[in-house]
């Protein structure tokens, strides 16, 4: 976009276009590249920056100079995906893959230092593990959680490992940065994620991602159960219907 045609730009369309931007790329972004497209002059930019900051419809990052999506960016989000018609077709889909496989499946997108959970279909054993709709839960430890670390840029990961407390939830909880790191290394190489008792004792579960229609992670899909009648070798055989539901679901906001 040239510098005339900005300056054309009403300032609340120009707000839109900064969110637009942010949330395209998906990972930190600084006000510079954001005007590599947009053209405005740089104090324009920066006040924008600033202005969405204020609101929290963005974040600083811990360099302090690039900036990700906000706690009002992402409940907005969480609220279009969470809009009727498509509630009910993701409802379908989660239920199907929960009768199929016999074991509650969920949603959950990423919200700042965790993730939270969107939407779950309950198993119908009477045994079950209750983490209910808005419960948020560490990255570092869960299925879901290290699925999304692994869609990082490698700079950004380091910096969230380095800065996280890995309190031991369980005796198999990865504390150390070097093995959490290549954890998430083999999680990124293979599509999936999984906790082996790592947040929870007596709980395994496995994560798959639901990709925007840029093939950028957008929500996980996952399914947990206690070790008791479900294992880790039970769970990889529902590998390629877990990813079919994933795909189905992405689908809902092509």
């Amino acid at each position: 976009m040239d510098g005339e045609g900005a300056a054309t730009i009403p300032t609340t369309m120009r707000l839109l276009l900064v969110i637009e931007a942010v949330a395209r790329l998906g990972v930190p972004i600084t006000p510079t590249e954001v005007n590599a497209v947009l053209g405005l002059p740089k104090p324009t930019i920066h006040r924008l920056f600033a202005t969405l900051e204020e609101e929290g419809f963005l974040q600083r990052e811990l360099d302090g100079r690039s900036y990700s999506t906000g706690p009002r960016l992402r409940t907005l989000a969480g609220g279009v995906l969470s809009s009727l018609w498509v509630r009910t077709a993701r409802q379908t889909i989660l239920k199907r893959l929960s009768l199929g496989i016999g074991e509650t499946c969920n949603i959950t997108l990423p919200d700042g230092d965790a993730m939270i959970y969107l939407e779950r279909v309950e198993t119908e054993w009477p045994l079950r593990i209750q983490l209910p709709i808005g419960t948020r839960v560490p990255l570092y430890c869960t299925a879901s959680g290290k699925l999304y670390l692994s869609t990082l840029p490698q700079r950004h990961l380091k910096g969230y490992v380095s800065a996280t407390d890995l309190r031991a939830r369980t005796r198999n909880t990865l504390t150390d940065p070097d093995a959490l790191l290549a954890e998430i290394e083999q999680v990124r190489a293979q599509g999936y994620s999984l906790d082996r008792e790592e947040f929870m004792d007596d709980m395994i579960a496995i994560a798959v991602p639901v990709l925007d229609p840029s093939a950028r992670l957008m929500a996980t899909l996952a399914c947990h159960a206690p070790t008791r009648r479900f294992s880790i070798e039970r769970a990889l055989n529902y590998l390629g219907a877990m990813r079919e539901a994933a795909a189905d679901l992405g689908r809902l906001v092509a």
